[in-house]
């Protein structure tokens, strides 16, 4: 049975980790200092070491150094929070196995232990403790490079990608709903990697940006001479796809005409090209994605309700920046790396100053916004480190309309925005009472009345 030692100064969280583990048939103990756990580690041979970064009498790193003098073997987990990442990543070159951010998944932490402990079994004694570059793209779902996508390990994060893993193997249409620039095309791209038409192409279209008239050709295709500049024969977006993956993004745009000519060729599987008699069989699956309710244009009649059916045999929502905040830091990362790559440039991470700004902003437009403002910063920065300065003011400095406090008084929300602030602020209630505008033992008194389990 695997030694775990957890040295956490939160007691609550430390105790309530020890019982998970456990549970698992894992022999679990704990420290909340850094000399207790000192000393346990020389009486007790531990496979892996889950520690805070930050302790009052010490601090990750330092243990981290201690542990490998003693036991190069022993794996050691950090457990960072927001403002770490640079930290941890820092740690790793030095022996750390991993780290993972708060708060996470109870999921999430054993498969970063199961990961530490495979690599304990395979890795020679000379290597233990380097990086793995797979192990960190697949545990902390943040150290991938720019061009993989990013879906974190919040709980809204892991139940999307649970969705995307059951419907990806099938031919059902999925319908992607959610707010703009949450990572609908990302999500899509995602269902067609990981189905058995990953060899094939993926075809996106924006169906809001295509003139009715012209809609026809781009999804079937025309023959030379068929209408005014159709110069040379031209296949369509179907045809392009063929044994792939058809995205049709904004799916709510195309006029009622062209509802039909789509439910046709879904319903025949096959097309004709504009000006042509040639039926043409396809065999193309159907992803699309809108951010309006279609259920509504059903019933006011600009959507066809049969079409709505065809396209909705599985609907997959994806949840807002608000909804999984404490992936801010992955998603951030994420975003640096293709900022770097894209603006040659070797920005390292972003000052305290500016993840709090992060964390202090709505992002009202999700995670395109958030890459937008991170690409403008990187070439905005002329240092090693993001500064404050050059975010845009809107970040600097947000006008609060919606701020959690603001509707703190109102019983119907209170216990979700508390919630929602103690996340924002990794579980630290002096910060969440701040986001809160409210007093740190009022803040005590609420979790109380309401029993979160905290």
């Amino acid at each position: 049975m695997p030694n775990i030692l957890i040295i956490e100064d939160d007691a609550a969280f430390c105790q309530m980790l020890q019982k998970f583990l456990t549970k698992h048939d894992y022999t679990v103990h704990t420290s909340f200092t850094a000399p207790d756990a000192k000393a346990k580690f020389l009486e007790t041979k531990f496979d892996v070491v889950l520690t805070d970064l930050r302790l009052p009498d010490s601090d990750g790193i330092s243990l981290l150094s201690d542990f490998k003098k003693i036991n190069p073997a022993t794996q050691v987990i950090l457990m960072t929070g927001y403002a770490e990442v640079g930290t941890a990543v820092h740690a790793m070159k030095n022996g750390a196995y991993d780290y993972i951010s708060k708060p996470f998944t109870p999921d999430a932490i054993v498969k970063v232990i199961e990961n530490a402990l495979r690599a304990n079994k395979e890795v020679p004694l000379s290597t233990v403790g380097e990086p793995k570059a797979e192990t960190i793209q697949i545990v902390s779902s943040g150290k991938s490079d720019g061009n993989k996508p990013v879906f974190g390990t919040s709980e809204a994060s892991l139940k999307l990608a649970e969705y995307i893993k059951l419907v990806a193997p099938t031919d059902m249409s999925v319908l992607i709903t959610g707010e703009s620039g949450t990572g609908k095309e990302v999500t899509a791209k995602a269902i067609h990697d990981q189905s058995k038409r990953s060899s094939y192409n993926f075809v996106a279209v924006d169906c809001g940006a295509i003139p009715k008239e012209l809609a026809t050709s781009e999804f079937f295709g025309h023959i030379k001479g068929s209408f005014t500049g159709a110069v040379e024969d031209k296949i369509g977006n179907f045809e392009a796809a063929n044994g792939g993956t058809l995205f049709l993004d904004e799916v709510g745009n195309l006029s009622y005409e062209n509802q039909i000519q789509l439910l046709r060729a879904l319903q025949e599987r096959k097309i004709k090209r504009v000006g042509s008699n040639k039926e043409i069989k396809v065999d193309v699956r159907i992803i699309t994605a809108t951010n309006e309710d279609l259920g509504v244009a059903v019933e006011k009649g600009s959507f066809r309700e049969d079409l709505f059916h065809r396209l909705n045999e599985f609907s997959v929502e994806i949840p807002s920046l608000q909804d999984r905040f404490e992936d801010l830091v992955l998603f951030a990362e994420h975003f640096l790396r293709k900022a770097n790559t894209s603006l040659d440039r070797n920005v390292h991470g972003f000052s305290k100053e500016v993840w709090a700004a992060f964390k202090q902003y709505n992002w009202p437009g999700n995670l395109r916004e958030l890459q937008n403002v991170i690409k403008r910063s990187v070439l905005l920065t002329t240092g090693e480190e993001v500064s404050i300065g050059v975010l845009p003011q809107e970040v600097r400095t947000p006008i609060r309309k919606n701020s959690i406090a603001s509707n703190f008084s109102k019983a119907e929300f209170e216990k979700d925005r508390i919630i929602k602030a103690l996340k924002r602020t990794n579980f630290n209630k002096s910060e969440a009472a701040k986001l809160l505008q409210v007093t740190r033992k009022t803040l005590y008194n609420k979790i109380s009345y309401y029993k979160l389990d905290l």
